[in-house]
């Protein structure tokens, strides 16, 4: 079975994104293999619902924890601080965004699926960049 990572902001874009930002990532993950897993990290929880929780929007919540149940949410582990450690001194990414390609990379996925082009510069995985011109026919 191959697997495929899915970055914070593909969840944010399909629970509360614009309907072309959702478009794409329903649209890219139709492409997917049917046996194909998705996975995601303990990081994802924390961007996803940190504002949700803040405004007391229960039912925002809601909908994340739905999304997130249909998710393999992954562990933040020894090993994934250290290889994000090394990602974000070879590549100069962000913490969050070093966390989220180390536990992709760790877990072993076949294709990191994200909307920032910044992370297309890691060249340790596959990298399926979203637009919303990704949604066209």
């Amino acid at each position: 079975m191959t697997d495929a990572y899915v970055d914070a902001c593909c969840i944010i874009y399909l629970v509360e994104g614009t309907a072309a930002w959702r478009t794409a990532v329903e649209a890219r993950l139709r492409t997917l293999p049917s046996a194909t897993g998705l996975v995601t990290s303990r990081v994802s929880r924390l961007e996803c619902r940190s504002k949700p929780m803040r405004d007391g929007d229960a039912a925002l919540l809601g909908r994340y924890d739905a999304t997130f149940a249909k998710l393999r949410v992954l562990d933040v582990t020894a090993a994934v601080i250290e290889r994000a450690t090394e990602l974000r001194a070879r590549y100069r990414f962000r913490s969050p965004d070093a966390l989220h390609l180390a536990t992709a990379l760790e877990s072993g996925v076949d294709v990191f699926l994200t909307g920032d082009a910044e992370l297309a510069r890691c060249t340790e995985i596959t990298v399926a960049l979203l637009t919303t011109a990704s949604a066209a026919p």
